[in-house]
């Protein structure tokens, strides 16, 4: 790339617009900054726009997935049902970017191909595909957790003559699936999500499954006007209740262990969870992620609800998984176990019949030919950190942040929001925050809330250098890894773990201390003048 005259220059330059990138643009502007957002799609949305595969819904309920820092904005939207859909929760970013007038801060259609931090000049240069080069002091990544698909390298893709989609690259374009043979690699929260709505129009349906999941009912239903108009006459109270819960959402776990119970009382308990739906089955004891043998009840009452929904026992036994309940992230769904009970859709364990290549009509496992029109690879993300590597981020002394975390095994941080050598770089909702476990929202404003008061901070003092101390990023890395290893989460593949790209060794780069512990810590920091981060 020949570099260009850089045009611009800006305070701020934050890179997503989506929930994260709407509000970073927003508290920037305000605090009177110039800021200029850059999204690589052709509006608002970050995820939300790019996730559009059928079936796509928050496992957040929908009246604590928004913002709450706005009374107008909270009181001008209404949500339609519990657990909102794609189509609506892009509409709801439209709506905010609206009425916060933001979208004139944005440039759409930019990719951010490389960064480079200039000591000399305390500057950010941010690498365009279109090879233009900005510059900014503050480079501010609001480009989510997942975002950044993750493609299996299986051989043959170009050889394949139907269409092939990702979940987390959608076409626009509505994808008709009518009187078509299909196959959906991949079982996870998109997969569960896309298979019983696929199935619906396909003339037939193939799951390829590489890991089984445990998958309580969403329960999803519509919202009556009275309990809406209930929740907007109760915002600050609801605010408060969704940040002083650890999931940042007032469905908050029991303070009860499993092994407190008697087995008869444990099945009310699961029963009445199951039938509520969401994450009221995962929070009904406190102990499911500490002790192996309360997972176990857990464990095996969604196993024996597996066993009696689908017909065929071997496909059954097959839909069964044996790892610890709620170490991946928690999945609900609307009737997928139901799917394989009918008579077009089969399932295949790759475990037991490898995907060996994709063909001119289809899939070669180590046994079986498959014939497709078209495939659907619902294989998640390189999450936490893909997003971020994507973007070839360079600081102090040219190093890349790729090989500053050794490809996401090392991964160090302070708060998920800064790493040490890499001078005015925040994440928003970075690796080792408490972010994915909890409701994104919450945790999106907190961060930036957090970031702006900082960078306000040394605006005060006179400086415009804002970096973290390599003690701080050590020491809170330590203490991320401690929680951690006392839980079940460790023990068990995932994208939390990052086990689910090829090659890549188990590491675990979350807080699992919950929210309230998690903001009383950075309140700390804040108090104690931003303890942790120098200016210059």
């Amino acid at each position: 790339m020949s570099e260009q005259t850089c045009q611009t220059d800006y305070d701020v330059l934050v890179v997503g617009a989506g929930f994260s990138g709407l509000y970073a643009v927003y508290r920037f502007h305000e605090a009177g900054f110039t800021v200029q957002g850059f999204e690589r799609a052709d509006d608002v949305g970050g995820v939300w726009h790019w996730n559009r595969y059928p079936g796509a819904k928050c496992d957040s309920e929908s009246i604590y997935y928004n913002f709450t820092f706005s009374e107008e904005l909270y009181q001008k939207w209404t949500w339609s049902s519990r657990f909102a859909s794609q189509k609506e929760i892009l509409r709801y970013l439209h709506f905010v970017a609206e009425e916060l007038d933001v979208k004139k801060h944005f440039q759409f259609q930019r990719e951010v191909v490389a960064a480079f931090y200039e000591d000399e000049n305390e500057l950010w240069k941010v690498h365009f595909s279109d090879g233009e080069i900005v510059t900014a002091k503050y480079f501010i990544a609001a480009t989510g957790c997942l975002s950044k698909a993750n493609v299996p390298p299986i051989p043959g893709f170009e050889q394949f003559e139907g269409e092939w989609y990702h979940t987390g690259d959608w076409p626009v374009e509505e994808v008709d699936f009518q009187d078509q043979n299909v196959a959906v690699i991949g079982t996870g929260s998109s997969g569960v999500q896309a298979i019983p709505v696929i199935a619906k129009e396909a003339k037939s349906l193939t799951v390829f499954q590489r890991t089984p999941q445990y998958a309580v009912p969403a329960n999803n239903y519509v919202y009556e006007h009275d309990y809406i108009d209930g929740v907007k006459n109760d915002r600050s109270s609801i605010r408060e209740l969704m940040y002083s819960t650890r999931l940042g959402m007032p469905t908050d776990r029991r303070e009860v262990s499993a092994l407190d119970e008697t087995k008869e009382q444990r099945e009310i308990i699961y029963e009445h969870a199951w039938n509520k739906g969401g994450f009221v089955f995962p929070t009904a004891y406190n102990d499911l992620l500490i002790s192996e043998e309360s997972n176990a009840t857990a464990a095996s009452f969604i196993r024996k609800k597996i066993r009696s929904t689908v017909r065929d026992e071997d496909v059954a036994e097959q839909l069964c998984p044996e790892y610890y309940y709620a170490a991946k992230r928690p999945i609900f769904d609307s009737g997928y176990y139901e799917t394989f009970n009918e008579p077009h859709v089969s399932l295949v364990d790759v475990k037991q019949e490898p995907i060996e290549v994709l063909t001119k009509t289809g899939i070669q496992t180590t046994k079986t030919l498959y014939d497709f029109d078209k495939i659907v690879f619902a294989t998640g993300y390189d999450g936490i950190t893909g997003s971020l590597f994507k973007m070839n981020i360079h600081g102090r002394n040219g190093q890349s942040l790729q090989e500053h975390w050794q490809n996401g095994e090392a991964v160090q941080t302070y708060l998920g929001v800064a790493t040490d050598d890499f001078p005015n770089f925040f994440m928003i909702t970075g690796p080792q925050s408490p972010s994915v476990l909890m409701n994104m929202p919450v945790a999106i404003e907190q961060h930036v809330d957090f970031i702006t008061d900082l960078i306000m901070n040394a605006r005060k003092k006179g400086s415009t250098n804002v970096e973290v101390v390599q003690a701080a990023v050590s020491n809170w890395s330590k203490e991320c890894k401690t929680i951690a290893d006392y839980t079940l989460y460790v023990k068990t593949d995932s994208w939390y773990t990052g086990t689910n790209i090829e090659n890549r060794k188990s590491r675990f780069p979350i807080f699992v201390g919950g929210f309230p512990m998690f903001k009383q810590i950075c309140d700390h920091v804040i108090q104690n003048d931003f303890e942790g981060f120098v200016v210059s």
